[in-house]
């Protein structure tokens, strides 16, 4: 696999089944993007969907810490109000921050994902990491100047690869309401 192919590839944070898509693959370690992989650009609130499956797969004994390349007061603010343990001034694509995080969370390269919404950052340090990295549609289409002009390219190094679960029935489960 290369560095820019992601290990899955979802529509947003809700559709990763917790049981089959991360335990039963022996991830109980997440790594966690902040803007629009959990906190919209848009809107700045983390979806009620998102919210949710974090408690939830908390519940299952899943393990989390925020990595991001922000540094401002508002990604303490989430990572304290959501209650998460935070690497900010990540750096990524450098895969030393979330070696940092795996290790603040008590995991190691193979029990740990890094989920971002960026190929560029996100996927590559995860796989620079020694880790699986999952990649999300982004919650927003507004973002950071660079960012959209990376989006482009991004879009052309996918293809036609769609999102999981683009061709699954019950893709409404996985909507903004459901959590999957």
């Amino acid at each position: 696999m290369g560095l820019l192919d992601p290990d899955r590839y979802y529509a947003r944070l809700s559709c990763i089944d917790i049981q089959q898509d991360l335990l039963a693959c022996g991830l109980s370690h997440v790594l966690l993007d902040i803007d629009n992989t959990i906190l919209s650009r848009q809107d700045h609130q983390v979806p009620r969907d998102v919210a949710l499956w974090l408690g939830q797969a908390r519940d299952a004994g899943v393990k989390f810490c925020l990595v991001s390349n922000n540094w401002h007061q508002g990604v303490h603010e989430l990572a304290q109000s959501l209650e998460l343990p935070l690497v900010a001034k990540a750096l990524k694509p450098f895969p030393f921050a979330l070696w940092r995080a795996s290790s603040l969370i008590g995991g190691t390269p193979r029990t740990t994902v890094m989920i971002g919404d960026q190929l560029f950052t996100d996927i590559v340090a995860g796989h620079l990491a020694g880790m699986k990295a999952f990649l999300l549609l982004p919650l927003a289409e507004q973002d950071l100047r660079h960012t959209l002009i990376l989006r482009n390219l991004e879009r052309s190094l996918l293809g036609k690869r769609q999102p999981e679960p683009a061709a699954w029935s019950k893709a409404s489960e996985c909507s903004d309401e459901g959590v999957g």
